[in-house]
C-alpha cells in the first residue's frame, strides 16, 4: 500500500476482533490514534490528541476511521490545525445528532458539515443502527466525500460480522492508490 495509515477507532477503541485492530496487527508499522478515555470521549480533548498523533507522523497519513472516529476526523478537519493528512477512509460514521445516540456523548454535536480539506471516502450501510443511509449520504455530500454503499451490513463492526473485512481492506488499498497517483 502506498499510504501511511493511522487507525482512528471509534467508541471503546474497536476491540481486538474488530477489522481496525486486525488490520493493525497485520500492519504493525501503521499508527493508531490513542485516547485517554475510550468510554467517555470528550470531543475537544480527542481532537487535540488526534492532532498530536498526526504531528508525530513522518508524513501526511491517511486516516482510517470508524463510527465516532469519523466524527472525530470531521471535527479535527474543522479545528484549524495546520497539519495535513493525505485523506480519510471513513467507515460507518455515527449520527451523533440522532435521538438514539447516547445523550452523555451529546457534546459531539453539531456535526461539522463543511467540505473536508483532503480526499475522503465514506463507506455506509443501508441498515446501520447508528446512522441511517440518508444521513450517511448527507455526511458524504457535505464533506465532499465519495460514497460507497455496501447494502445491509449493519455498523460494519465485529457484531455485524465484519471481523477481518477483506473487502474493506481492498477498498482502502484502491483509495490509497487513487490519492497517491501522480
Amino acid at each position: 500500500m502506498k499510504c501511511d495509515v493511522m487507525i482512528v477507532p471509534g467508541l471503546w477503541n474497536s476491540g481486538p476482533r474488530h477489522w481496525q485492530s486486525l488490520w493493525h496487527e497485520r500492519n504493525p508499522h501503521w499508527r493508531r490514534a490513542e485516547h485517554r478515555d475510550w468510554t467517555n470521549p470528550h470531543c475537544g480533548e480527542w481532537v487535540a490528541e488526534l492532532d498530536a498523533a498526526i504531528a508525530d507522523c513522518q508524513g501526511a497519513p491517511i486516516l482510517v476511521a470508524h463510527s465516532l472516529g469519523c466524527m472525530l476526523v470531521a471535527h479535527w478537519a474543522m479545528s484549524g490545525s495546520p497539519l495535513k493528512v493525505a485523506g480519510a477512509f471513513l467507515v460507518a460514521p455515527s449520527d451523533v445528532e440522532a435521538p438514539s445516540f447516547p445523550s452523555e456523548l451529546n457534546r459531539w454535536a453539531p456535526i461539522p458539515l463543511q467540505a473536508l480539506p483532503f480526499p475522503s471516502l465514506v463507506v455506509g450501510s443501508a441498515n446501520d443502527p447508528f446512522a441511517s443511509l440518508e444521513r450517511t449520504r448527507a455526511f458524504a455530500d457535505a464533506w465532499g466525500s465519495r460514497l460507497v454503499e455496501i447494502g445491509d451490513a449493519g455498523h460494519l463492526n465485529t457484531e455485524s460480522g465484519h471481523g477481518d473485512w477483506p473487502e474493506g481492506l481492498r477498498q482502502l488499498e484502491r483509495f490509497c492508490d487513487e490519492i497517491s497517483a501522480p
